[in-house]
C-alpha cells in the first residue's frame, strides 16, 4: 500500500474543512511509456484499495484488467478505515480521533481527493475509469467533473443519484447503529454490534429472495431455531466488524445518499448525463433490488456513447463482485470495439 500525504486543507462540499488529508492507494503493473495504459478503478462501500483482491474475477493476473498489460490504480476513498482520512483518522488540530465529530463527506469529496492523487501520479488520461456501485457513483461523478481526463468508463450497478428506496435502507442501517448502547464513544470498538445488525440488514438488499431461498433454505422442517438463513447473516455481520468500523460505516452510508450528479448543476439529471460524451458499456443485473436495472437504463438512455448489458444473475446487487465470467464476456466484447474504434485513422486527417 502507499500513502500521499496532502499537507494543506482541504475543503469539502459542505463548507467544512479538514486540516489535512491522507489517500491511501494501490497501483499494480507498469506505466508505458506514454501514459496510455492506465486502469482506475474505484471502489464500493466497504472494500478497500487492494482491488486484485476483492475484485479478482476482473482484475488480476490473466484477467480482463491485466497487470501485465494495465496500469492498475485503486485509491481507498474519504472516510474509509482502510488508510486513508476516515473517522479513525487524528485530527491534528486536537490529536485525538475523529470519531463522531469527523465532517460529512460526499461522493464529490471522494472524487476530488482521487484528482489530487492523480495529478501527484503525473497521470493526465485514464484510458479506462471503471466501478461498480458506489464505485460506480465516483466514475459517473468523475466523468462530470473532469470530462477530458477518462476515455471510457465501464460501471456496473449504479446510477446517476441515489435512490429514495437506497435513502431508507441507510437510513435504517444508521438508526441500528445509533441504537448500539456504545455508540459515540471515543472508541475504535463503539457501535460493533450495531455494525453487526445493519450488516445483516444490506446483505439482504445485496443478495435477495431468490438466492437466499436456494443457497440458506433449511433442509429440516422441523426445526425451531438455529435456522440456516440466521447462521448466514450472523455470519456475515462478524465477518465485517471484525475488518471494518461503525463510524466509518454511517459517514460513508451518509456519502452514498449525497449522490446526485446534478446538485449545483440545474438540478436536472438528463442534460448532465447528456454532456458526458465518453464511450461507457453500463451493466444492470436482472436481480439487483439494491440498484436495479432501470438506473442503469436511466443512465443508457441519457449517456450519448452508451453501450447496456443486462446480466441475469441469482446474485443480486453482489453480482458486479461475484459474476466475472459473464462481465468478462460483455467487457472484452465492448472494449475490442472501443479500441478498434479510437485506434482506426480518421478520415478527416490527410494520411
Amino acid at each position: 500500500m502507499n500513502y500521499f500525504q496532502y499537507n494543506q486543507p482541504f475543503t469539502l462540499e459542505g463548507g467544512q474543512t479538514l486540516p489535512e488529508i491522507t489517500i491511501a492507494y494501490h497501483t499494480f503493473g507498469t506505466l508505458n511509456a506514454n501514459k496510455s495504459n492506465v486502469v482506475w478503478i474505484c471502489h464500493a462501500l466497504t472494500a478497500n484499495s487492494n482491488v486484485l483482491d476483492w475484485w479478482d474475477g476482473i482484475a488480476g493476473e490473466s484477467k480482463i484488467i491485466d497487470p501485465e498489460r494495465h496500469f492498475i490504480v485503486c485509491a481507498n476513498i474519504l472516510g474509509s478505515c482502510y488508510g486513508s482520512t476516515g473517522p479513525l483518522s487524528l485530527n491534528p488540530d486536537t490529536q485525538e480521533p475523529y470519531y463522531t465529530s469527523f465532517p460529512q463527506v460526499t461522493i464529490r469529496d471522494m472524487v476530488k481527493a482521487h484528482i489530487l492523487l492523480r495529478e501527484h501520479l503525473g497521470l493526465h488520461k485514464i484510458h479506462i475509469l471503471a466501478g461498480g456501485s458506489c464505485g460506480g457513483y465516483q466514475v459517473l461523478e468523475w466523468a462530470v467533473a473532469e470530462p477530458e481526463v477518462a476515455e471510457n468508463l465501464f460501471v456496473l450497478a449504479t446510477s446517476a443519484a441515489e435512490s429514495t428506496w437506497g435513502i431508507g435502507i441507510h437510513t435504517t442501517q444508521r438508526l441500528i447503529l445509533e441504537a448500539d448502547g456504545t455508540w459515540g464513544e471515543p472508541s475504535p470498538t463503539a457501535g460493533s454490534k450495531g455494525l453487526k445488525a445493519a450488516r445483516a440488514l444490506g446483505t439482504l438488499t445485496y443478495r435477495n429472495y431468490q438466492i437466499l431461498a436456494q443457497k440458506q433454505t433449511d433442509p429440516d422442517p422441523e426445526k425451531l431455531d438455529n435456522y440456516r438463513v440466521s447462521s448466514y447473516l450472523n455470519y456475515q455481520g462478524d465477518k465485517l466488524v471484525a475488518r471494518f468500523n461503525a463510524y466509518s460505516y454511517w459517514f460513508l452510508t451518509k456519502a452514498l445518499d449525497s449522490h446526485n450528479l446534478s446538485r449545483g448543476r440545474g438540478g436536472q439529471l438528463e442534460p448532465v448525463l447528456e454532456k458526458i460524451r465518453q464511450k461507457a458499456l453500463i451493466i444492470g443485473i436482472s436481480s439487483d433490488i439494491l440498484c436495479p436495472v432501470q438506473e442503469q437504463q436511466f443512465l443508457a438512455q441519457h449517456l450519448p456513447n452508451a453501450t447496456y448489458v443486462e446480466i441475469d444473475s441469482n446474485f443480486g446487487h453482489d453480482g458486479f463482485i461475484i459474476e466475472g465470467e459473464k462481465i468478462t464476456k460483455h467487457f472484452v466484447a465492448w472494449l475490442a470495439e472501443v479500441e478498434d474504434e479510437q485506434l482506426a485513422p480518421n478520415p478527416a486527417l490527410p494520411l
